[in-house]
């Protein structure tokens, strides 16, 4: 499989987003003990059997509150039970985030302390049964401690080696280019990752693309795959669905195919939670999208979202 650069590693073009299973308003197949071993785990294994190397987790991927984590026990178990040999499954990174709380009666919020990070980030690799995460990234900031502080909390994980390479999520554009300033990017041993949302029919965070193609940033986008199915204008289907049949794809493997070829930061990490879509998603690095085809679907793009809330309120800065 086609490889993508992710600080001092290489991974898979196309990773795993692992909310999904433990999410409870999508009915995660890793909530149920017999369709966890029998639906959700086989298909993590089909994926690292197709070559994905890449699987991103987070602490507050879980179905309710005291259960914090549930997602990273998955992930772990996940790559422990697969066949892969040692050699096979060291090349795997599993990313993880923390920066939100959740709290009784499901009160959600922000923490962007150092002792809270760091709590987190510990209690994060007990879960993943590591001695060190191999990608840890900054969930979302934290609007009540001044952004500076946030970042430098952020070098300190890594100082105290609790982390080995780090991320940021919902930062932007200027927010990403004070943190390289103060954290460095990859080439310092800074900041490798992006988290951000984008997807067809939500396309804002353009500028963050390019700071991250300046940089050497692997941009992981959130939700890559929305609007794929969004009728379009002038017919009755997706642009991506009336182009399918040309790629012998799916209109998802063609999407995540237009995302890749539209920055060279970009590494989507789709939602997969069956095996058949699971191994439909890594065929999207096989797709060779022609220019005449990608400015297609420029030209016939569902309308944008609205602006996401999760970037806001902002922090202050120093």
């Amino acid at each position: 499989m086609r490889q993508h650069r992710l600080g001092n590693s290489e991974v898979s073009a196309v990773g795993i987003g692992l909310m999904n299973v433990s999410w409870i308003w999508s009915n995660g197949a890793a909530l149920d003990p017999i369709r966890r071993q029998e639906s959700a785990i086989p298909a993590i294994h089909a994926g690292l059997d197709a070559g994905i190397t890449f699987l991103d987790s987070a602490d507050i991927y879980a179905p309710t509150w005291d259960e914090v984590g549930h997602n990273e026990i998955f992930a772990a178990e996940a790559l422990r039970t697969w066949s892969g040999t040692k050699e096979q499954k060291a090349k795997v990174i599993i990313a993880t985030k923390a920066g939100i709380t959740r709290k009784p009666g499901e009160v959600w919020g922000r923490n962007g302390s150092l002792d809270y990070l760091l709590r987190a980030a510990e209690a994060s690799a007990g879960r993943l049964g590591v001695d060190k995460i191999d990608l840890w990234q900054h969930h979302r900031l934290d609007p009540s401690i001044e952004f500076e502080t946030q970042v430098e909390n952020i070098g300190v994980l890594k100082q105290r080696g609790i982390v080995d390479q780090v991320g940021v999520s919902n930062y932007d554009a200027k927010q990403l280019e004070i943190a390289i300033g103060i954290l460095g990017g990859p080439d310092q041993g800074g900041i490798v990752s992006v988290q951000n949302e984008f997807s067809p029919r939500y396309r804002y965070d353009l500028d963050v693309l390019e700071v991250c193609e300046k940089h050497g940033i692997a941009f992981l986008p959130w939700s890559p795959l929305g609007g794929v199915r969004t009728k379009s204008e002038i017919s009755e289907s997706s642009v991506f669905e009336e182009l399918a049949t040309k790629y012998s794809a799916s209109p998802f493997a063609l999407a995540l195919a237009w995302e890749m070829k539209y920055s060279s930061a970009v590494l989507p990490i789709p939602g997969a939670t069956r095996a058949e879509s699971v191994l439909d998603c890594a065929k999207a690095t096989e797709i060779d999208l022609s220019d005449e085809d990608f400015e297609h679907i420029n030209e016939n793009l569902p309308a944008q979202a609205d602006y996401s809330s999760e970037l806001m309120p902002k922090p202050a800065h120093r």
